[in-house]
């Protein structure tokens, strides 16, 4: 179907046989009919008529709506991977504190110690339901693409949310010498642990963004039918790493603009912490303030940090193409086949396929996180809204009915594929 005056064409991949569960209203529904009917009619901007004006038009427009934080400082628990991270709370604006710390980004506060102190030992019984949110690469809670699709559930009242912050991201700390890849789940799960003990009566929710969707859906598929979020969006998933990132230096824009931004973005994040970074690590600084190109940054920084031999070797091991086949909760990926950087080529629609627990909507148009509206508004935070509120308010997830075979598994000749089987043995924790 061709596109026509900023009218995407929008596909669904799903299993043969998706997973069903029972409804509020509706009665018994899989878990495409329940996609099909949130995602709406995809009209964009017709000026912004590509995926390089789609993305590019994002570091123009910084308009979104508002929204408030208070801050954590978490410990990790992990005995491999030591170190902090902070995680962002929502707060409605009656409630944001009314200073402002220029030392944490746009409208956000640290908890006071009472703050604190109560929600450590009181928790809340409520059972409103709570985003989970993870950003993309060297991005943070403030991110315009993140707010816009928060926004509208967050303003409805019947929300919770907050932010994990990848480490050094969103003016945080690093304490030690442990930064953060497209693997690095284990900040997630921890920090969904403590959710699960604080809030124990809220069902959770995760959303991913570009990175994060990346992180979010290797967690997912990692914990398979132990996870703690009842259902996930990502958006604008990488997916398979090596892919993407030859499909950026194919090309003179992909090469010389976003693979270039993207390594700007990472080497201003390194000087950003450098006195960490000497202090913590053998880095050559002096090498990270000459590097260009993001896979450069990889090759320098990510192979050394975790002990891959190449990047390319870090691609492959934390990519979420396999492990999209590991989830085992209700999941819903938004892609835009145009977006040129997470790569057409790179979409794990076989993948996708072979899991009733999960749908892929693609659009054929909308960019990289861009899918601007004619108005400046943002497509995406549409169905995002729709189907998080109708997982929230009208699903019976405890009754999810899975059909043909779901366990991630594919026997062939006595050998067994496990999607979740990975080339660094991460230390236990």
């Amino acid at each position: 179907m061709a596109d026509w005056f900023g009218r995407a064409a929008l596909n669904y991949h799903a299993s043969p046989t998706p997973i069903s569960f029972e409804t509020k209203e509706d009665g018994r529904k899989t878990l495409l009919d329940v996609v099909q009917a949130s995602v709406p009619t995809c009209q964009l901007n017709p000026l912004l008529f590509n995926g390089h004006l789609q993305t590019c038009w994002t570091a123009v427009n910084k308009e979104a709506p508002a929204v408030h934080y208070k801050r954590r400082i978490f410990e990790a628990e992990h005995s491999g991977y030591s170190g902090s991270y902070v995680v962002d709370f929502y707060v409605p604006p009656e409630e944001a504190s009314d200073e402002v710390d220029e030392s944490q980004p746009p409208r956000t506060t640290y908890f006071s110690e009472a703050e604190l102190a109560h929600l450590e030992k009181e928790g809340s019984d409520d059972d409103r339901p709570m985003l989970v949110v993870l950003h993309g690469l060297s991005g943070g809670s403030h991110e315009v693409y993140l707010r816009h699709a928060m926004a509208p559930l967050l303003e409805s009242g019947k929300w919770e949310a907050c932010v994990i912050n990848s480490r050094g991201c969103a003016k945080s700390k690093i304490t030690t010498g442990i930064l953060y890849n497209a693997r690095a789940t284990w900040d997630t799960r921890q920090t969904v642990k403590w959710l699960r003990k604080t809030f124990p009566n809220r069902p959770l929710f995760g959303i991913g963004f570009s990175l994060g969707a990346c992180i979010l859906t290797n967690y997912l598929g990692e914990e398979g039918s132990r996870c703690e979020l009842k259902a996930a969006i990502a958006c604008a998933n990488p997916w398979n790493l090596e892919v993407s990132n030859n499909s950026l230096k194919r090309t003179f824009i992909g090469h010389h603009l976003y693979s270039r931004v993207l390594g700007t973005a990472m080497r201003k994040l390194a000087d950003t912490h450098a006195k960490e970074i000497r202090k913590y690590t053998d880095f050559d600084l002096e090498k990270i303030a000459k590097l260009t190109y993001l896979w450069e940054f990889d090759r320098e920084v990510q192979t050394k940090a975790w002990g891959y031999p190449t990047e390319n070797a870090y691609y492959r091991d934390a990519s979420s193409v396999d492990s999209v086949m590991g989830i085992r909760i209700p999941y819903l990926a938004i892609n835009s086949t145009d977006d040129p950087i997470s790569a057409e080529e790179a979409l794990p629609y076989g993948e996708i396929r072979s899991n009733p627990y999960a749908v892929l909507c693609t659009t054929s148009l909308g960019g990289h996180l861009g899918w601007f509206e004619p108005g400046g508004g943002r497509w995406h935070s549409r169905p995002v809204a729709n189907f998080m509120n109708y997982m929230a308010f009208e699903a019976k997830l405890d009754n999810i009915k899975a059909s043909g075979s779901a366990n991630g598994k594919v026997y062939h000749a006595g050998a067994e594929f496990d999607p979740l089987r990975r080339k660094m043995a991460v230390p236990l924790e």
